[in-house]
């Protein structure tokens, strides 16, 4: 399964937010994410930087609006929403779908039409919680392998301490 996540309506105070979840999107075995609301080129440059030097071909990329990204992805959409069923219930079924899937988390305001528009609103609490968690749950839950080849940086796992090694330039 392809996974690809899209971040509703940043907003320039929003920056750490929509790091976060570009990075925990691209941890967890993303292709990329698209945002919407203001474009913020210093984020773009912060996560294509990390994915420079951690490996993989993640992308991050501005849309105009969430219904151009509705209009031309060819695959199912999930909503993570605390409004959803839930994620219990929904994750066995959206683990079968095949081919795409469009992870939608939302921003200050969550347009109705998005509700109406994906195949599945999921929320993984029923209580007030950060778009990050949501999706580091969801995307746990979906047990993707990522792939980071071409890393300038990796972990060298340590009971104690930590130990990064470099792998020559990308």
């Amino acid at each position: 399964m392809a996974v690809f996540v899209l971040r509703l309506d940043h907003r320039s105070r929003d920056k750490r937010l929509t790091t976060h979840c570009a990075l925990i999107a691209r941890a967890f075995g993303s292709r990329g994410m698209y945002y919407t609301g203001e474009r913020d080129e210093s984020v773009e440059k912060s996560v294509a930087g990390v994915a420079r030097n951690w490996g993989g071909s993640f992308f991050i990329r501005h849309v105009p609006s969430w219904k151009s990204v509705f209009r031309n992805f060819d695959g199912k959409k999930a909503h993570l929403t605390m409004y959803g069923m839930p994620f219990a219930k929904k994750i066995g079924a959206i683990r079968k779908a095949r081919g795409k899937l469009l992870v939608v988390v939302g921003g200050s305001k969550v347009p109705a039409g998005i509700y109406g528009a994906c195949d599945w609103n999921v929320g993984v609490t029923d209580q007030p919680h950060s778009e990050a968690g949501a999706l580091a749950v969801f995307l746990n839950a979906l047990k993707l392998r990522g792939n980071f080849g071409k890393a300038r940086l990796h972990i060298i796992p340590q009971e104690r301490g930590k130990k990064i090694e470099e792998r020559g330039k990308v």
